[in-house]
């Protein structure tokens, strides 16, 4: 078979031998000794395989072995050690929800965001090989991660405003039979337990032309959070009742007395948060001919998730000298309600390529099933919101009649499942003809997305009876007692969401000279939603909840790209990009109270959709290398038009997108890559962003403002600095060391779009470090690593205690708080052991 050859320019073909290319592809090699003569590294950001040098924008991208050897198996670890991307790190609870991935400061929405599904799709898009999927897999087999930073949209379509990430897989290898097997054991600051990491991998060639790659793995954490007063619960889920002298009761064995009366029985959750993963995947590929090749590919990943990492602040707001005072310390959280989670995906594609001579033509299909819910403690939300003014409580359990219950839990199971077809196809130019190479494709997706919450009270039906059998003054204040049989499900919602978008792009590139292109790019779509909304208040038994107005929305568009790239010299080159990028609108299904519908709201038409927001990106940049360095460094302006925040509404809290006005950011990125002598190599990276409102953001339900011109968009830093350094020393003739470390530094961030609001917080700057030592002989390596040396907490979101906090206001028997720290892993030492064949 062959391929669309490698587009390469005069100053590059002159460094090939002698680039130092791991500027942006660090570490192609990194157990074994390079010296300073390092491969050319390809990459296909641009749908044709090139150098990464030869790419008139601002990429980067890591080789799955450097990644291997910086111990990097998950999204955060692996995102900050690229230059330039933030993300809201959250653990592995709820990973495959939001991707939180940040580039160019392309964001307006909290960073507390991640237990629901949202209705605006994130600023960056994601691709495993050509699936557009966010799905979070282990970062295991990886051929390389590839980031494209500014707007992708002629060539990635929707959601690529800030960038596009990129996760390659290692293909099925026809040449010989090959396997891994690895193990890592690591203990983390915080936890009574230990983390066990499995993996192994086999490639098996099948005659000449075709070979089977498969893989598999296992992850077992222990946590770190100890949830310190969570309630003791039954199989039911109901917090056990206590009974006096250390006796605890189910309430569907308790008196009536008891369950009127008698408060709760906690305990402390130790190692709350653990992880269990179980992952695989398999590829098949044939080369049916020289020309035309096929492969086939699966992947498999099932999560179990037992709280949230993240600890809380302060105390629960009682006496001091009471035995269910809390003053929360290091690893602690406050929920009263563990948080866990759970998901599953199954990914499926089939991809061919055919060299028709003149051009190759692509096709790549995906099917993937992607679902998973988690749940959240709200007893914070309903009970608190005074810390600062008692005033200003929210004192829901009173407000909507569930007074005189001892033991209040709120309990928000949250879910999704996403089942998506993708069709796209690419005829590539093989040559130039008369200067020009060209692409045109056309895209396809058909996705169903469901998303739904259920909140429920547990308990609260054997104390509603008991209500009933007494008519105790207790119960006063409590409204379901003149009903029997409760659900304990008081809000129910679902949102079902058909998407359905065509798109045809191209890209011509016209060769001016042989230092000078220019290219121009273009891609139409049309697209449209479908929602239909299921909202209801089915506490009761027999009660059922309503359907909303179905919600329609259709878009079509057109975006640009132009794009100029000169090499002034043998080793440099400059570039200058205009693109666009674009998110899609939809259909919120808001009913209406004008219109008489169950649960309207007013001015409900002003919210019923959303429209797409668009960024235009303005870039110019310089990449070479000088002597035994690469370099890259550009700076950037985008102007974000209509950007969409994920809001509810704003009587019943309906999920909805909404447009602002507009917002910007402008920076510089810069990275270094290089050897100081033969063995030590280097590898540093800077950004600098700015990014805020243009105009105030007003809210369409309202016209209220939701944040003033001039706020800092949130999750954004303002500096970001990366750096890793690794030298090799040879032993003897087949024994190796190789040492590491990094760093990562990040500057303050906001939590919230408007940094006057109690849900805002203001995230203090930290630094991470990490070390490592391999030997390595052989086919064998084991490595000795340590992770966070400085065990910072590294706090990326929050749910902020001006918000969510302890009881405040009316006292309403609930005795946890439910602010938040969303923190970085631990300290981490740890083992790790690979064996190749």
């Amino acid at each position: 078979m062959t391929s669309a050859p490698i587009q390469t320019h005069p100053f590059r073909r002159r460094l090939l031998a002698s680039a130092v290319a791991a500027g942006l592809l660090h570490g192609a090699a990194p157990l074994q000794a390079q010296g300073t003569q390092l491969e050319e590294v390809l990459v296909t950001a641009s749908a044709r395989e090139q150098s990464v040098q030869d790419i008139p924008y601002n990429i980067s991208a890591m080789a799955g072995s450097e990644m291997e050897a910086q111990q990097i198996t998950d999204q955060a670890d692996l995102l900050r050690a690229i230059s330039g991307v933030s993300v809201v790190d959250r653990g592995y609870r709820n990973s495959g929800t939001v991707n939180s991935i940040i580039i160019r400061g392309l964001n307006v929405d909290s960073s507390l965001n991640g237990d629901v599904s949202l209705n605006a799709v994130p600023t960056v898009s994601t691709y495993v090989d050509n699936t557009p999927l966010f799905a979070n897999f282990v970062l295991r087999d990886i051929e390389r991660v590839e980031v494209l930073r500014g707007p992708q949209g002629t060539l990635y379509g929707s959601g690529s405003l800030g960038g596009t990430v990129r996760y390659i897989t290692r293909k099925p290898n026809t040449e010989e039979f090959e396997g891994q097997l690895s193990g890592s054991y690591s203990q983390t600051d915080g936890s009574e337990g230990d983390n066990t990491d499995l993996f192994g991998m086999l490639n098996i060639p099948i005659g000449n032309r075709a070979a089977l790659r498969a893989s598999a793995g296992r992850i077992d954490n222990d946590g770190v959070i100890d949830y310190v007063n969570a309630y003791q619960l039954n199989a039911f889920g109901e917090p056990l009742i206590d009974a006096g002298n250390g006796n605890c009761v189910s309430p569907r064995d308790a008196s009536n007395d008891q369950l009127l009366n008698n408060g709760a029985c906690y305990r402390n959750a130790e190692d709350a948060d653990d992880v269990e993963i179980e992952y695989a995947k398999a590829a098949l590929a044939w080369d049916i001919t020289d020309r035309l090749s096929v492969r086939g590919s699966y992947h498999h990943q099932q999560d179990e998730v037992g709280a949230r990492r993240a600890t809380t602040l302060g105390d629960n707001n009682q006496p001091q000298d009471s035995p269910l005072y809390r003053n929360y310390g290091e690893h602690e959280s406050g929920q009263v309600l563990l948080e866990p989670s759970s998901r599953e995906v199954d990914l499926m594609s089939l991809d061919v390529e055919w060299d028709l001579g003149f051009a190759t033509l692509t096709s790549n299909s995906s099917w993937y099933d992607h679902e998973g819910a988690g749940d959240s403690d709200n007893g914070g939300l309903w009970v608190s919101g005074g810390e600062d003014d008692p005033a200003a409580s929210r004192d829901w359990i009173e407000s909507f009649g569930y007074s005189g219950w001892p033991r209040p839990a709120q309990r928000a199971e949250r879910g999704y499942e996403d089942d998506t077809f993708v069709q796209e196809l690419r005829l590539i130019s093989n040559e130039s003809v008369a200067g020009f190479d060209w692409l045109i494709g056309g895209f396809y997706m058909d996705q169903d997305l469901v998303v739904y919450q259920n909140s429920w009270n547990p308990g609260m039906n054997a104390f509603n009876e008991a209500c009933r059998a007494t008519g105790s003054p207790v119960c006063d204040n409590f409204w379901p007692r003149f009903y029997s049989g409760l659900t304990e499900r008081d809000f129910e919602y679902r949102r079902d969401v058909q998407f359905e978008e065509v798109a045809v792009y191209g890209d011509l590139t016209y060769n001016v000279s042989d230092t000078f292109r220019v290219t121009v790019g273009a891609r139409w779509f049309d697209n449209e939603t479908v929602n239909d909304t299921l909202m209801g208040f089915p506490l009761v038994e027999g009660w059922t909840s309503s359907e909303v107005p179905q919600s329609t929305d259709d878009d079509s568009d057109i975006l640009l790209k132009l794009n100029l790239s000169w090499d002034v010299s043998d080793s440099a080159m400059l570039y200058g990009t205009v693109s666009e990028g674009y998110r899609r609108g939809g259909a919120n299904a808001i009913p209406s109270l004008e219109n008489g519908d169950n649960f309207g709201e007013p001015n409900a038409e002003a919210i019923r959709n959303y429209d797409k927001d668009t960024a235009t990106n303005y870039e110019v940049g310089v990449k070479g290398r000088l002597d035994s360095l690469s370099y890259t460094v550009s700076a950037f302006y985008v102007d974000w038009q209509d950007p969409q925040l994920n809001a509810t509404s704003d009587w019943y809290g309906f999920f909805l997108a909404a447009n602002g006005d507009e917002a910007s950011t402008q920076g510089i990125e810069m990275e270094l890559d290089g050897y100081l002598g033969e063995r030590f190599h280097y590898h540093l990276g800077y950004t600098y962003v700015k990014a805020e409102l243009d105009a105030d953001f007003i809210s369409p339900q309202s016209g209220g403002v939701i944040a003033p011109q001039g706020s800092t968009l949130p999750g954004t830093p303002e500096n970001v600095f990366s750096a890793s350094v690794d030298n090799t020393w040879a032993l003897g003739e087949d024994w190796s060391l190789v040492a590491r470390a990094s760093a990562y530094y990040q500057s303050e961030a906001e939590n919230y779009i408007n940094q006057r609001s109690v849900i805002n917080q203001t995230f203090d700057s930290f630094w991470l470090f990490g070390a490592s030592l391999s030997l390595v002989a052989g086919n064998w390596d084991l490595t000795l690593y340590g992770k966070n040396l400085g065990n910072e907490e590294g706090v990326t979101g929050a749910f902020t205690s001006g918000y969510w906090s302890y009881d405040t206001g009316v006292f309403e028997q609930w005795y946890g708080n439910g602010n938040r720290q969303m923190i970085v892993q631990p300290r981490t030492l740890g083992l790790t052991a690979n064996y190749r064949f």
